[in-house]
């Protein structure tokens, strides 16, 4: 917008993230191809207005972010419900689960999942891992979040954004990182229009 000569304050762009966001990534799911069926399955901590809460991510095998849960409790019932909430909004069934060895998920995975293949162990879920990067990244830019809920509004809308415009530029050509840029922002268009 700045290389537009138009002058917008954080606060306008702030306003228009909760307007707009929520329906960008809501159409940005939708086009969304169906997801592999390995997910690994990982909680972060995080602290918010000086309470602990529990992100939950859901990632398929490709990296892509499928689902994000902020939750005030760590047991077997809030893995539980996370696990059939990505389920239902992916509105897929993994065939192997990927967790790491913490026993509630264990007992999660076999009671929401009993026909998948449950996986586990040192280094096997660095795919969920890594994907809680971005977020701390942006919660150290942000200066924490304020409340669980605009968290929870944050984290869902930036998953899609991030799924959509993340190019492995490390894995692929140039040529091939400008085409995929290129179709990137023309999906972009398509969708904002």
């Amino acid at each position: 917008m700045a290389g537009r000569g138009i002058d917008v304050s954080f606060e306008t762009v702030r306003r228009w993230r909760l307007k707009f966001g929520p329906l960008y990534a809501r159409r940005m799911r939708r086009k969304r191809s169906r997801p592999f069926s390995v997910w690994h399955i990982d909680e972060v901590f995080l602290k918010i207005a000086g309470q602990q809460h529990y992100l939950w991510r859901a990632v398929d095998a490709e990296g892509e972010v499928l689902d994000v849960l902020l939750q005030s409790r760590r047991n077997k019932a809030a893995a539980v419900r996370f696990i059939r909430k990505s389920m239902r909004r992916t509105d897929s069934v993994p065939t192997t689960v990927v967790t790491d060895k913490w026993r509630p998920t264990l007992a999660a995975v076999r009671i929401a999942l009993p026909s998948a293949e449950h996986v586990f162990g040192k280094r096997l879920n660095n795919r969920a891992e890594n994907s809680h990067q971005p977020t701390r990244r942006r919660e150290r830019k942000l200066q924490r979040f304020k409340s669980a809920k605009s968290a929870q509004r944050f984290l869902s809308t930036h998953a899609a954004f991030y799924n959509h415009f993340n190019i492995q530029r490390h894995l692929i050509s140039r040529r091939s990182m400008k085409q995929f840029r290129a179709q990137s922002l023309g999906a972009w268009a398509k969708l904002v229009a």
